[in-house]
């Protein structure tokens, strides 16, 4: 993925965005999502990298400004992989409710997590 999540987005729009979740900081090694899993939460990394994990082995690394797990939740289903800290990362957290609530609100935050589903899952979200 050539672009980050975010760089969708306007500076207000990102502090919009920014404002709906909750800054967490997490350590190198902690799993903050869990394949098979429910749909609790999402995160936007603002710092760090995570190694996204299907069947324990690594499909991809994502960093500032990308989201993850925001697909269970759009699409009510059970994780499809693992998210495991490379580094200490700072995150925003989002609940569902948030998530769901950005969507409704902003056209463009919709959008865009249809985008990155579309680029994650080949079309299949």
């Amino acid at each position: 993925m050539a672009d980050s999540f975010f760089s969708a987005f306007s500076p207000q729009e990102i502090a919009q965005i920014s404002a709906r979740g909750t800054k967490v900081s997490l350590p190198a090694g902690w799993a903050p999502i869990s394949e098979r899993t429910g749909a609790d939460k999402a995160y936007v990394i603002l710092e760090g990298q995570v190694s996204v994990r299907s069947h324990g082995e690594e499909v991809a690394v994502l960093g500032p400004g990308d989201i993850v797990g925001e697909a269970a939740i759009m699409n009510q289903s059970l994780r499809t992989a693992s998210i495991v800290a490379l580094t200490r990362l700072e995150l925003i957290h989002f609940t569902p409710e948030a998530l769901r609530g950005l969507a409704d609100e902003m056209p463009s935050f919709a959008q865009a997590l249809e985008h990155t589903a579309r680029e994650r899952f080949g079309g299949q979200a």
